[in-house]
């Protein structure tokens, strides 16, 4: 057992809570707070930053175009092609391979990427950054920069959902909970609008990160899969994003930066269900149902039909003033420029309030462990805080999204058509990585893929 806090607040000191499963700190924290601005909540983290080790600054690549003109000038190591002063590039790395999957053994140097962040990477050619012999005149980002290993993965002991969860409720219990809201005691000013401020973890936008590291997460299909995404992002400039065809976006989306910032986050409370509804890229919601227990009959844990659902489902319970919830039967897919999940992800997320030194509530402090024995090595964790704006008297209304497809995969490559156009369209299997698809029928003639499994193998 670790004696933590149940919030990250600056402002107050929060109650101390003794746990073995939450409110663990993360080390390093990213001070997100000295970026933070009510007026840009996508204000860019700055190229120095002041009290924090220079090890964990941006990775980059980065310049004006590709973070929204946030950023005047360049941050990296070097463009054009020129490798960095005391650095001895590789003979091939992804932006002259021809064959990335040949090159697996050189996966674990950061070189092969040109030590670039993921997100750097995929900007490379839409942030113009790829130089005037492209893509082997690409830039590189700061080899001499990374989030650590250590702070990414779980601290805690446990290596399923299912035996977090229940040693917290277990926990709760002991405190003589859960606790048990009616409509006159559930914490109503929970209810409201919130944003969420740009550069809190490491996985939001991957700003943080050399690729070496993230793929030490992953299994070896995993890893195949986010270094296949990387060479056709860096290599043959044919990124496919599910959001360009009106894909579904998917459970982990909700944690990336950008499929969440553009309209504020909702969240309501009653007794029986909390809901959080969030949209740029498309709808994201999470209904948490609480006192819920799961149906342990099926692939996975689940509330309703044993079929994997988008977002997932979710049950929870109180802990004082904590909620903690379960999110199991979530559909697999992926995130663009992050790794892929599978369908047997699960997580454990816990919110806790934030208040200032007189106990005004500012918003939420929200932590999560991610399971995926399909798609990871071991449990990973991530942080951020959504800070309250107003109630639903103020503001605009939550808009709706609809998408209204205008782009399709025409070669293998994303084309927006205008309407009345005919062209020939191939019906993907939604369900059977469709982007993967289009890259290997136009953009991996020739290469070496490894074999896929016969599933009617006893091997």
């Amino acid at each position: 057992m670790v004696a933590v806090l149940t919030s990250c607040s600056r402002e107050t000191p929060p109650m101390e809570v003794t746990s073995a499963g939450r409110g663990a700190p993360v080390m390093p924290a990213i001070p997100w707070e000295m970026w933070r601005s009510a007026d840009d909540i996508e204000a860019m983290p700055p190229r120095e930053i002041k009290g924090y080790p220079s090890q964990h600054w941006l990775v980059g690549p980065l310049d004006g175009p590709a973070t929204g003109n946030r950023l005047d000038g360049f941050l990296g190591a070097t463009r054009n092609g020129a490798a960095p002063e005391g650095i001895e590039p590789l003979e091939v790395d992804i932006f002259t391979s021809t064959d990335f999957y040949s090159d697996r053994a050189l996966w674990t140097d950061k070189r092969y990427f040109r030590c670039n962040s993921p997100y750097g990477l995929e900007q490379q050619w839409r942030g113009k950054m790829i130089g005037d012999k492209p893509p082997a005149s690409a830039a590189w980002g700061y080899c001499d920069r990374d989030y650590p290993r250590e702070a990414i993965v779980s601290p805690y002991k446990f290596t399923t959902a299912q035996a977090h969860y229940e040693a917290l409720l277990d926990e709760a219990r002991q405190r003589g909970g859960p606790t048990q809201h009616t409509y006159a005691t559930v914490p109503g000013d929970w209810s409201g609008r919130y944003v969420w401020h740009r550069g809190q973890n490491w996985y939001a936008e991957l700003l943080w990160n050399q690729y070496p590291t993230l793929l030490s997460l992953l299994t070896d299909e995993y890893k195949t899969r986010m270094v296949q995404e990387a060479y056709h992002d860096a290599h043959t400039n044919a990124p496919q994003w599910p959001a360009q065809y009106c894909w579904p976006e998917g459970f982990m989306r909700r944690w990336h930066y950008h499929a969440v910032t553009n309209q504020p986050h909702s969240v309501i409370v009653t007794p029986t269900m909390v809901q959080f509804l969030a949209g740029d890229a498309d709808n994201f919601i999470t209904n948490v149902h609480i006192g819920r227990t799961f149906n342990m009959e099926g692939a996975v844990p689940r509330l309703g039909a044993d079929v994997a659902r988008w977002y997932g489902e979710t049950i929870g319970f109180w802990d004082g003033d904590a909620l903690i919830t379960w999110t199991s039967n979530i559909q697999g897919w992926k995130v663009h420029g992050n790794p892929e999940f599978s369908s047997k992800l699960q997580t454990i997320e816990i919110y806790t309030p934030r208040r200032d030194e007189v106990g005004k509530f500012l918003g939420l402090d929200h932590e999560g462990i991610f399971y995926d024995p399909e798609a990871l090595v071991e449990p990973i964790r991530m942080t951020r805080t959504l800070m309250r704006t107003s109630g639903f008297e103020d503001g605009d209304p939550y808009t709706f999204i609809e998408c209204n497809p205008t782009i399709y995969s025409i070669d293998g490559k994303t084309t927006p058509v205008s309407p009345g156009t005919v062209i020939r369209y191939k019906q993907p299997d939604i369900f059977g990585r469709p982007w993967a698809k289009i890259w290997e029928e136009y953009h991996e003639k020739g290469m070496k893929r490894p074999a896929e499994k016969d599933i009617f193998s006893f091997d």
